[in-house]
């Protein structure tokens, strides 16, 4: 199996044989960055402990990106979508420190897969839409991070379906 050139595996981690991403199929940009105190010493581990440390984020769109704002308000809950890009992408079996054993990386929150795209629901505290800068209550990633997208988050299409029981 192949590995990362700089980081050792865990027992139990797993590394694909050729990764995915020599292939150039995908044409992604990004449309801006994110600003967090976060670095690699020191970012939460995923949303719920980057809000509870108090500290905001700042949401800053390239350039010609800040009409897509029109419309959002202060105190709307947005998903962010963004690219780790210092995570792993070779694991395809991971041993997480608060896992009881090895699991797929697709039954994992981590940063580390092949493409290694994180999403947050963060809900906005501030805009300057002239700037293209939006203020939100956290994010769990590092400074700089590269914005994929935003979305709205509607209860009526992001809720999870929820079967009738009798």
């Amino acid at each position: 199996m192949a590995t990362h050139s700089s980081v050792s595996l865990r027992p139990g981690e797993e590394c694909l044989e050729e990764p995915l991403w020599l292939e150039e199929n995908a044409r992604l940009c990004f449309i801006g960055r994110v600003r967090t105190p976060w670095g690699p010493e020191d970012c939460p581990g995923n949303i719920a402990a980057a809000r509870a440390t108090g500290q905001g984020a700042r949401i800053e769109l390239a350039d010609g990106m800040e009409r897509g704002l029109v419309g959002l308000s202060v105190g709307q809950p947005m998903v962010a979508v963004y690219w780790m890009d210092h995570a792993r992408r070779d694991l395809i079996v991971q041993a997480p420190r608060h896992c009881d054993g090895p699991r797929g990386t697709f039954a994992l929150r981590s940063p580390h897969r092949p493409n290694p795209i994180a999403l947050s629901v963060v809900t906005i505290r501030a805009i300057d839409a002239a700037a293209g800068v939006l203020e939100i209550d956290a994010l769990d990633c590092f400074d700089g991070t590269p914005l994929l997208d935003l979305k709205p988050w509607l209860p009526t299409v992001d809720a999870p379906h929820r079967e009738q029981t009798e």
